[in-house]
């Protein structure tokens, strides 16, 4: 609920956006314009760690409606759940600070989707995340690559994963669902 408000209107441009230029490409550059407002900054008065998380999902949303995959995802009854996620500061954004986050579909493994999420100001990064997500089926299970390439096809261009995502996603893992894992402090 904290963007609630935030992403419906994301997610309204995003539409009108499809509309008007047609269908972005899924391994492109989305970009949506934010300004840094009062309830994203912290006591310190700038924007807090956490909310950037928050705000780079207004980016994927963007993504997802503008490339057509909410659509597939929907009728084929799946959606996306975030496994896991990373995220690294350069610069603080300020109240009121006009920004951008850019978000791409940077590849894939045999488990998961990654994507890259970038707070960036006249074209300078000030903080990047990279988001590891797992597609699911309302029915139940995973969808696996093959049956979602299927559906939304498989873009060209397609970047490679790049090796410490894959040595990050490995030892950031927690147990499967199905796994104990008792919190047990070392």
């Amino acid at each position: 609920m904290n963007v609630m408000w935030r992403t419906m209107l994301v997610m309204w441009r995003a539409r009108r956006r499809k509309r008007r230029e047609g269908l972005a490409s899924p391994t492109g550059v989305a970009r949506i314009r934010l300004t840094t407002l009062p309830t994203d900054i912290d006591i310190l008065r700038h924007m807090n760690n956490g909310r950037y998380l928050s705000l780079f999902d207004l980016g994927r949303w963007d993504l997802l409606i503008r490339s057509g995959l909410l659509d597939a995802m929907r009728e084929q009854g799946w959606y996306a759940v975030v496994s896991s996620e990373t995220i690294s500061f350069r610069k603080s954004l300020q109240l009121w600070q006009r920004f951008d986050v850019e978000s791409r579909f940077i590849g894939h493994d045999d488990k998961a989707l990654y994507l890259e999420h970038r707070a960036v100001v006249n074209g300078e990064i000030f903080a990047r995340a990279i988001i590891r997500s797992r597609m699911l089926k309302r029915s139940g299970g995973t969808v696996t690559h093959d049956e979602f390439f299927a559906a939304v096809g498989r873009p060209d261009d397609t970047p490679d994963v790049s090796s410490w995502i894959h040595d990050w996603a490995a030892a950031s893992a927690l147990p499967p669902t199905k796994a104990e894992a008792p919190s047990i402090w070392a």
